[in-house]
């Protein structure tokens, strides 16, 4: 057997549920996942029972894989990560009175609404920008909706938290990512007084909440046995994925941040002080240290690539993009109406330029989202007042090399890209943190493994950054942000 501890990481996604194993140098040694069907239903509610059904199928396939390999006992801890805002109502035992509703359930509208408002008037430091993916909205639909179930609520599980529950047997227990869009206030450490006299919402219904990475107890010896995992593996208190995927990607340590280019852009970084945007564009989780996790999402990101060069061939579009940079067209690659990160504009619509070849939109629109995460990097160094020191990156866009040149070119500075990214390394990382490690900086730094860093090029710096100067005037012209200059208005 080799003794090296490993650690497991489980992501509940919207459409399937995985489980990796890494040991304490970042190797990953196994992975199984399971695939659910998604329909419109499955994105409103979701069965936590089949969730919990599937999840022991799987670990019980890890654990064979692991045995298979002299590894199994060498388990030390595991973690769980899972979609933000996905709530599950409890009775007395623990058991669902009702299908999880998704975080990306639009019903709770009115809900929202309502929750904003109270959180404006009576919370001065919460969370307050709450939507239909927000925890909180949900649990008054659900009064609204179903008031005899209400009458038996005993405690509200984000969905990580139920997983955890079953794995552990300790209930009423959630984290600071989880909790933040539930309304827990991250600055003084407690759910605000409005939750139960505005909103009338009674107080054992909200569990407590613990830093992520927190050990909560032993895997269950039912668990265990059904498994086969080993009895001795601790339970660690999770994660939301987006805050599991930047632990991954390695922006763990002050000074670092993330940016994730998938279906939109997202940017997520470690500050020692709460970043405050009087406009809202960036909110705060607590990092497991003490620390901020300061995010933003824009609407823009690589959705286009998919929707105007899906059945291109990405990869000779690439490399004529590599022979054509720096262009010198200014393109804005969003595929929606308006705009939320890095500048609000309801108003925002994409554009480019008439008359390009697919090699010269395919590249302008790379620059164009590079353009967009310096802006923001900008506008972030100018709210926090402290610097951005590295940037990783994880998502669909880091694959391609040429749009790394691009960025680092864009932002003058490296880009780090680490080798597993995905939400569950996350939670392997946060179950290492306390368990074989000091802290989530400690572990982040032994278990992430560089693969691929990319410096800026030196014949791209100049013009790239005369190129974003335009892009900020085009940008100022069209009213989308502030004329003075100013990346903080």
């Amino acid at each position: 057997m080799n003794s090296s501890p490993i650690f497991l990481g489980v992501d509940i996604g919207t459409q399937g549920i995985r489980v990796v194993a890494i040991d304490q140098f970042g190797n990953l040694v196994g992975s199984r996942e399971e695939t659910f069907e998604l329909d419109e239903r499955a994105r409103q509610e979701q069965s936590p029972e089949k969730w919990w059904d599937v999840l022991l199928r799987v670990m019980g396939d890890l654990a064979h894989q692991l045995r298979s390999v002299g590894k199994l006992d060498a388990i030390k801890a595991m973690s769980v990560t899972s979609t933000s805002g996905t709530m599950i109502p409890l009775d007395c035992n623990y058991q669902p009175l009702h299908d999880a509703i998704m975080y990306s359930d639009k019903r709770s509208g009115a809900e929202a609404e309502v929750c904003r408002e109270a959180a404006f008037h009576d919370c001065r430091e919460g969370y307050k920008d709450f939507h239909t993916s927000s925890g909180l909205p949900k649990i008054l639909w659900f009064i609204n909706h179903y008031p005899k179930k209400a009458e038996h609520i005993h405690v509200w599980a984000h969905a990580a938290d139920f997983i955890l529950g079953k794995l552990s047997g300790v209930w009423g227990v959630t984290d600071y990512t989880n909790a933040l869009k539930t309304g827990y206030d991250l600055t003084n450490l407690c759910w605000p007084d409005y939750l139960f006299q505005k909103l009338s919402l009674p107080k054992n219904w909200f569990p407590n909440v613990l830093p992520s990475g927190t050990p909560i107890g032993r895997i269950l010896p039912e668990v265990a046995e059904i498994t086969g995992l080993p009895k001795t593996i601790m339970i660690v208190a999770g994660m939301t994925d987006g805050c599991a995927s930047q632990i991954a990607s390695g922006a763990i340590h002050l000074g670092d941040w993330n940016t994730t280019i998938g279906t939109t852009l997202v940017i997520k970084g470690v500050t020692k002080n709460k970043v405050v945007d009087p406009l809202g564009r960036i909110y705060n989780h607590r990092h497991p240290e003490g620390y901020w996790m300061p995010g933003g999402a824009s609407n823009a990101g690589a959705d286009w690539v998919t929707k105007e060069f899906g059945n291109a061939d990405l990869e000779a579009l690439n490399k004529q993009a590599e022979g054509i940079i720096p262009t010198s067209f200014m393109a804005y690659p969003l595929h929606q109406e308006g705009e939320r990160f890095p500048f609000i504009a309801p108003q925002a619509r994409g554009f480019e330029p008439k008359g390009l070849s697919k090699a010269e939109a395919f590249a302008a629109k790379m620059e164009g989202v590079a353009y967009l995460e310096r802006y923001a990097y900008e506008m972030i160094e100018a709210l926090a007042s402290e610097q951005v020191n590295a940037v990783f990156t994880a998502g669909g866009a880091s694959n391609s090399d040429v749009w790394l040149t691009i960025r680092s070119s864009v932002l003058q500075k490296p880009i780090y890209k680490m080798r597993h990214t995905m939400g569950a390394v996350g939670a392997a990382i946060l179950a290492a943190s306390q368990t074989s490690f000091s802290s989530i900086s400690e572990a982040g730094k032994a278990l992430t493994v560089c693969e691929k860093q990319v410096e800026p090029s030196k014949q791209l710096i100049s013009q790239y950054d005369e190129n974003y100067h335009r892009f900020i005037e085009i940008l100022q012209d069209k009213g989308y942000i502030s004329k003075e200059g100013n990346v903080v208005g």
